[in-house]
């Protein structure tokens, strides 16, 4: 049976389970703690502090984050270190994941959002212009990636003056590794050398530091972002995305991953309301995007961020619950931050 199937089996039972324990144990809360898989990544940081404040303060848990990054947090998940993370990019990670799942260890709750993008961007003024600065499109026919070719000198690497520079994603994320390969499948290898910016907060700074100067830079990124929320960028074109080449080569588009919610499994078996509120755990790229901008302009943390989200959307996240209890216990404890 294909693993998400068997997830979906999974689903099913903690679903049956909930209604039991809700009829059973209406009203019941428990002091356990909650562990909550945190990555490298802010978006993911803050979706589970929205999750962690109602999990604490609606449902009565303590909650702890655990930081660490994609393959440490999923075996964490399968021993039980790790109860839960609100994004899981899969398809990035896809035969970890499918292990996790098919053993059972670990179950599949939902999408926190819709497939999300993920490929190389430029600023849109390399190619529109920007009359309101002052810039001129110097890239007017830039859509591809193999249009890069062509316009390997307008993003010059410093320390070669032969080749344009390509911003990667950060060493040790799979998306590093596969942006090498396509420089190489597409023949950009002449053109351009990648270049590691040393983490995510770097690989940030680097594209806002040219963008706010008007330079050209062409840079992996991915969405949601705060980067993506806040500036004009513009995604370049690849082939199609194909799964057999994409199998083969990484020599196509990024699939549109697939960004979802996991559990320990016996956790969500002992807990089914935890499994019930976050299989209705759902938000769109847009109110991602806008609370990481919001985290940036403001210089909030993340859980100021995640109470800032909580207090402006209280019909979103209330969707999420179906016990008015645990709502009420989330909203008077808004009212007190």
């Amino acid at each position: 049976m294909h693993f998400i199937e068997k997830s979906m089996k999974q689903m099913r039972f903690v679903l049956v389970t909930l209604l039991l324990v809700v009829l059973l144990m209406s009203g019941v809360t428990s002091a356990k703690t909650i562990v909550m898989g945190d990555f490298s990544w802010e978006s993911v940081q803050v979706h589970n502090r929205i999750a962690g404040f109602i999990l604490e303060h609606g449902f009565g848990f303590d909650v702890e984050y655990m930081y660490g990054e994609s393959i440490p947090i999923i075996l964490g998940l399968r021993r039980g270190d790790v109860h839960i993370t609100t994004e899981l990019w899969i398809d990035n990670l896809y035969d970890a994941v499918v292990d996790a799942v098919e053993s059972e260890d670990v179950m599949i709750l939902g999408p926190n959002y819709p497939n999300a993008p993920q490929g190389w961007y430029v600023p849109t003024y390399v190619i529109e212009g920007d009359e309101s600065r002052g810039i001129e499109a110097v890239a007017p026919d830039l859509k591809t990636v193999d249009d890069l070719k062509k316009y390997a000198h307008l993003f010059p690497d410093p320390t070669d003056r032969n080749k344009g520079r390509f911003h990667n994603a950060p060493t040790g994320w799979v998306a590093h590794d596969i942006n090498n390969e396509k420089i190489e499948i597409y023949g950009l290898d002449e053109y351009y050398n990648s270049f590691n910016t040393g983490s995510d907060a770097g690989l940030s700074t680097v594209i806002v530091r040219a963008y706010e100067r008007g330079e050209p830079i062409v840079a992996y990124n991915w969405e949601p972002n705060w980067v993506i929320g806040l500036l004009d960028m513009t995604m370049l074109e690849e082939p199609a995305y194909d799964s057999k080449r994409w199998n083969e080569d990484f020599g196509t588009a990024y699939p549109a991953s697939k960004v979802l919610v996991f559990a320990n499994t016996d956790f969500i078996r002992e807990e089914p309301r935890v499994g019930g509120f976050l299989a209705n755990y759902t938000s769109t790229l847009e109110q991602t995007n806008e609370f990481l901008a919001y985290m940036e302009e403001n210089g909030a943390t993340t859980d100021e961020t995640a109470l800032w989200f909580l207090k402006n959307n209280g019909e979103i996240w209330q969707s999420w619950l179906v016990d008015q209890d645990i709502i009420a216990n989330v909203i008077n404890a808004l009212e007190g931050k």
